[in-house]
C-alpha cells in the first residue's frame, strides 16, 4: 500500500479534461441527466468523484463508449495529453459498407424539379426497406 491517498476528480471535470465534451457545462448536463455509469452504477450528480481504474459507460455520437480511467489529469490539455487519461474499451464502430448514399444525377440541369424530388424520396424509401 502506498502512503498517498488515491487521486480523485469530479466526473464532469474529468470528461471535459479528456475531451469527450466541448464544454464543462455540457459534460455536467450529461452527468446530471443520468447518462453516465461509473463501474455499472448510474451517476446522477456532477460532483461524483472518480479515480484511476474506474470504468465509465456513456453514450456519445450515436454509440456507447466504455472508458477506463488511467489518470485524473490536472488540466484540459492538447488531444495527445487527453488521450493518455483513458483507455477505450469499446469495440471499434464500423459503418456498413453496403450503404451507398443515393445522389440524384441531374446532368447539369441545375435545381431538381418537384418530380425529381418525388422520385428521389421514393428511391430512398425503397432503399430503407
Amino acid at each position: 500500500m502506498s502512503d498517498q491517498p488515491a487521486e480523485k476528480l469530479r466526473l464532469d471535470k474529468w470528461l471535459w479534461f479528456a475531451r469527450f465534451f466541448k464544454t464543462r457545462t455540457l459534460a455536467a448536463s450529461v452527468v446530471a441527466g443520468g447518462a453516465v455509469r461509473i463501474n455499472g452504477t448510474p451517476a446522477s450528480k456532477r460532483s461524483t468523484t472518480i479515480s484511476a481504474g474506474d470504468v465509465l459507460t456513456f453514450s456519445k455520437d450515436d454509440h456507447i463508449r466504455v472508458i477506463r480511467v488511467e489518470e485524473c489529469g490536472t488540466r484540459r490539455g492538447p488531444a495527445p495529453e487527453a488521450q493518455a487519461l483513458y483507455t477505450d474499451m469499446a469495440p471499434p464502430v464500423r459503418k456498413p459498407k453496403d450503404f451507398v448514399p443515393v445522389n440524384p444525377a441531374f446532368e447539369g440541369k441545375g435545381r431538381p424539379t418537384k418530380r425529381d424530388r418525388r422520385q428521389l424520396d421514393l428511391s430512398k424509401a425503397r432503399h430503407l426497406e
